[in-house]
């Protein structure tokens, strides 16, 4: 029985020629690599009393490949991208002018680190307590604190101004 290293030598050839008469002109280098799997699965599942290797190999590397084309096609047909245009229509979501960013980064300059990311979650993103809780892995109540200390530190701040 030949190695798999010799049958792919030999019908590499034909795994080209199958991904050309496909058409595939998209991901080659996965469709070859389909190719040579399946090959190497109808190696391992040849029986030589059913006939000849080049048809199955054929068989099995043509059908699989058009299964994965089948799969992507269906793929693509029910995933749908923005045009370019949509994003260009979208509006800034941001409308803090970088003034009003730079006043907050001031009024935070007393404040702990974990008083600081309360406000810039609440503020810049519009996160609630439970979001802000999740995104730094602590508890609600956990925030909540961080909310109270930056309320107080900022009311004194403020007062003096």
């Amino acid at each position: 029985m030949e190695s798999f290293e010799d049958i792919l030598n030999q019908y590499e050839p034909m795994i080209h020629k199958i991904i050309n008469t496909l058409k595939i002109y998209q991901n080659k280098e996965d469709y070859f690599q389909i190719g040579v799997i399946s090959l190497w699965e109808a190696w391992k599942q040849f029986n030589p009393e059913k006939g000849k290797f080049l048809n199955f190999a054929y068989t099995s590397v043509k059908g699989r490949m058009l299964n994965e084309l089948t799969k992507n096609n269906s793929r693509e047909e029910r995933t749908q991208f923005a045009k370019d245009e949509y994003w260009a229509l979208i509006e800034d979501q941001n409308t803090l002018d970088p003034l009003e960013f730079d006043t907050i980064l001031g009024l935070c300059q007393p404040l702990t680190d974990k008083q600081k990311r309360w406000v810039f979650y609440t503020v810049f993103n519009g996160m609630s307590i439970t979001d802000i809780a999740k995104q730094e892995g602590v508890s609600p109540s956990a925030v909540k604190l961080w909310r109270k200390g930056a309320r107080e530190k900022l009311r004194q701040i403020l007062s003096i101004s």
